[in-house]
Order: structure tokens, then C-alpha cells, then sequence
């Protein structure tokens, strides 16, 4: 894993990337991330996915279009969680009428609950890469067993300086390896354009 190991070359903003770095970020409009639609990765997985009923969280959601888009398709115990309070007030106008989508303003690490299925969207690549494996123990010990984290990583490195953060498939499976069985990792082939070539799409089964 490329953590940095000597203290000087911590990025500065390692303790900044808080509910207020965030909060700015959508009140200003700096949302980058935020693609207009449900992921196309996330959208096929769910496809496939046999249990309407299965309690799905997904962290750092922002304005979770896969939320509303597997709502619309049946599925009926979703759980949102953001740091933003921006974020999170926007969200909760919206599915003011959608009793089977819950919305949480809190910091993801700090989160309660059990969960058979866990969506990774541009999340994970917002964490410094400090908290990369305290992310991986949190992920699992938020997941019923036999529980899956599923989603994308990027496959490509952005340095130190994000976010966002990346790294590859090779540090990707000794990481997730310490909590997950590897049931899939590889080159996502529905991106969407400006992404094409840089995401693995990624299916994680807990320990």
C-alpha cells in the first residue's frame, strides 16, 4: 500500500477533509464527483442482485441517483449516510416521500449498523490514504456474514495529492484481502467516458 511513511510528506490537508471540507464543496458547487445519473457499474450489479429485501448502505453517497434508481426498482431497506449537512438536507427533500430510503448526516467511521450489502462509489478514492485500512475493518465489520462490498476503485494512481486517491489492483488485494475473499476485481468495461480505462469494478465477499 502506498502510505506515506515519513511524517513530512503527509499531505497537508490529511486532517481537513472533515464535514466542513465536504460541506464547502456542495455549497460552492465543487462536486466533481457527481455524474448527473446512477453509476452504470452499480446499476448492472443490482441487476443481477436476487434479494429485494437486502439491507444496502451506501457511504459518502452524495445525491445518491442509485438510491432513487434501485428504489424505483423494488428495492425497499436502502441506508444513506454523508458528512455533508448540505448534502444530507438536500437528500432529504428529495426522498421525503420514499419511506424505503434512510438518510444519515454523520461521518461513515462513526456509523451503527449491519448491512447484507455495502455500494462503493467514489468513496473509498475520497479517504487520505491513511485510513485506507481502517476503511477495509470498518467495511467488514459493518457487513453480515457472508456480506458483500461491491462497486468501483479507480485503477490508477493520482499521488498524494487528492482527493481523489487511487492505487491498483495488486495494492487493492492485499488490502481488502486482510477482511474479504476476492470474488472479483477487474477493468470496468461500463464506465462512464470520462472514467473509460481507469476503474475496476470490484465484488468483495467478508470473511
Amino acid at each position: 500500500m502506498s502510505t506515506p511513511q515519513n511524517p513530512s510528506s503527509t499531505p497537508k490537508f490529511e486532517n481537513e477533509l472533515d464535514a466542513n471540507f465536504w460541506n464547502q464543496r456542495w455549497i460552492s458547487g465543487q462536486t466533481g464527483w457527481d455524474i448527473g445519473y446512477a453509476s452504470p457499474p452499480l446499476v448492472k450489479y443490482l441487476e443481477g442482485y436476487p434479494n429485494k429485501d437486502a439491507a444496502i448502505l451506501i457511504p459518502g453517497c452524495g445525491n445518491a441517483y442509485e438510491a432513487a434508481h434501485f428504489a424505483d426498482n423494488g428495492f425497499s431497506n436502502i441506508t444513506l449516510v454523508d458528512i455533508s449537512e448540505e448534502a444530507v438536507a438536500r437528500l432529504t427533500e428529495k426522498f421525503k416521500h420514499t419511506p424505503q430510503i434512510k438518510i444519515h448526516c454523520e461521518d461513515f467511521f462513526k456509523h451503527q449498523g449491519k448491512y447484507d450489502l455495502i455500494l462503493e462509489q467514489t468513496f473509498f478514492c475520497a479517504q487520505v490514504l491513511q485510513q485506507r485500512e481502517e476503511y477495509v475493518q470498518k467495511m467488514a465489520s459493518l457487513l453480515n456474514k457472508n456480506g458483500k462490498l461491491a462497486g468501483v476503485l479507480f485503477g490508477v494512481s493520482f499521488g498524494e495529492s487528492g482527493p481523489p486517491f487511487g492505487g491498483d489492483e495488486k495494492e487493492y488485494r492485499e488490502l481488502f484481502s486482510a477482511e474479504f475473499h476476492i470474488d472479483k476485481m477487474e477493468p470496468c468495461y461500463n464506465s462512464i467516458a470520462p472514467r473509460a480505462g481507469s476503474e475496476l469494478f470490484f465484488v468483495f465477499t467478508k470473511k
